[in-house]
């Protein structure tokens, strides 16, 4: 392989991994992209997850045999079968190298290491139907990440100490790629998190529920919105400091992140403030308010605070039309008002007191239209302040 050819196939590696806007589509394009660089036929790209002793396939691409998955969910082999990676490795940056890639055969290793040699890598080309590998560490913030495997079919030719060192070239690239999907993901969990709970913030949300009301409005998907108020923060704050308030709000969000894994694909979030609300989508009314009923009851029993009010808005309830996220926030949002005005010690749920729902009605009511003293008015698409 010419050096233009080789160079045009560390561009375009890097190029692919580059445009990948998932982990899943990264690991895909460091596989297929390695596996056109390096002309085989198959390649996996693996993480070595050190507290679990195992190298854990991440994506198979190429041609897979059977049984081999593209993103397999329990592929993984004990790293002690897979000496290198612990062993090899380390002796070489022990004594001042760098991990080079080694090639294998189905015959044998390209380099005999001691007679008799089989090692589980050649015990796989065979069961396989393979006839080589290279094999190249990833080296990510200099420890050993994983490695990359590309094979070749029997008949093809076997990788050359060229091919080696290409693909030593190739997994620097490669550790360069997921270094920089690490980097995005971790922007992107930064910028859906609350940073105090740990739960979704507001943007989450917003996104969550645009795409739920789609699928709502495309299949009849039944979607909910529980919204509730932490009781009682102000008063915490304004006696006892804002650390404690903020130790009131980490675990109300916990006691809401246990109940929202009640049901499944639940999620979770803090709004702002001492607002907080569970996005459910499949569940039916009758569930999302059984869980409701559930979170008012752990919130009543927290040491801190004095419970929560809690509205629930549904589709799967006679609340009419919702064809955006901003009606069903209305609705959850005038159910948890009257909830808060009652001081209810359980949800009030939007749509379950008649064809003249007051909470319906609340939510539906013109701007300006609400009655004086009325705490807030409905918010937009925006945060508001913490209330008591």
């Amino acid at each position: 392989m010419g050096e233009d050819v080789r160079l045009r196939a560390v561009v375009e590696l890097a190029q692919g991994m580059a445009a990948a806007h998932t982990p899943r589509e990264s690991w895909r394009a460091a596989a297929l992209g390695t596996c056109r660089a390096l002309s085989g036929s198959f390649a996996a790209l693996s993480v070595w997850e050190r507290d679990m002793g195992r190298l854990r396939v991440l994506v198979n691409a190429g041609q897979r045999v059977h049984g081999e998955e593209e993103f397999p969910e329990n592929e993984a082999y004990p790293v002690h079968q897979f000496p290198e990676i612990t062993e090899f490795l380390h002796e070489h940056w022990a004594g001042g190298g760098e991990p080079h890639a080694w090639v294998e055969t189905a015959e044998g290793p390209a380099d005999a290491r001691e007679p008799g040699y089989c090692h589980q890598r050649v015990a796989a080309l065979r069961r396989r139907g393979r006839g080589c590998c290279v094999v190249a560490p990833v080296v990510l913030h200099g420890r050993a990440w994983g490695e990359l495997y590309v094979a070749r079919p029997p008949g093809a030719p076997v990788f050359e100490r060229a091919d080696a060192d290409f693909a030593t070239v190739l997994a620097a690239v490669v550790a360069a790629g997921i270094a920089q999907t690490e980097r995005l993901e971790e922007a992107r969990r930064l910028a859906f998190t609350d940073a105090l709970t740990g739960l979704a913030n507001r943007r989450a949300v917003d996104l969550r529920l645009d795409e739920a009301v789609e699928r709502h409005l495309a299949d009849g998907s039944v979607v909910s919105l529980v919204v509730c108020d932490v009781n009682g923060l102000k008063r915490v704050n304004d006696t006892r400091g804002h650390a404690v308030g903020d130790r009131l709000l980490e675990r109300f969000g916990s006691v809401l992140s246990l109940c929202g894994a009640m049901l499944p694909g639940t999620l979770a979030a803090r709004l702002g403030g001492d607002e907080f609300c569970l996005v459910a989508v499949g569940p039916t009314a009758d569930e999302v308010v059984r869980v409701a009923d559930e979170l008012c009851v752990r919130a009543s029993e927290l040491e801190l605070g004095d419970g929560v009010a809690c509205g629930v808005a549904s589709t799967g309830d006679p609340i009419g039309a919702v064809r955006s996220a901003r009606r069903l926030f209305r609705l959850a949002d005038a159910a948890q008002y009257r909830a808060k005005a009652a001081r209810a010690p359980k949800p009030v749920v939007a749509g379950r007191e008649g064809v003249d729902d007051p909470v319906v009605r609340l939510a539906d009511a013109p701007a300006g239209a609400h009655r004086a003293g009325e705490r807030r008015k409905f918010r937009g698409r925006g945060p508001r302040a913490a209330g008591g």
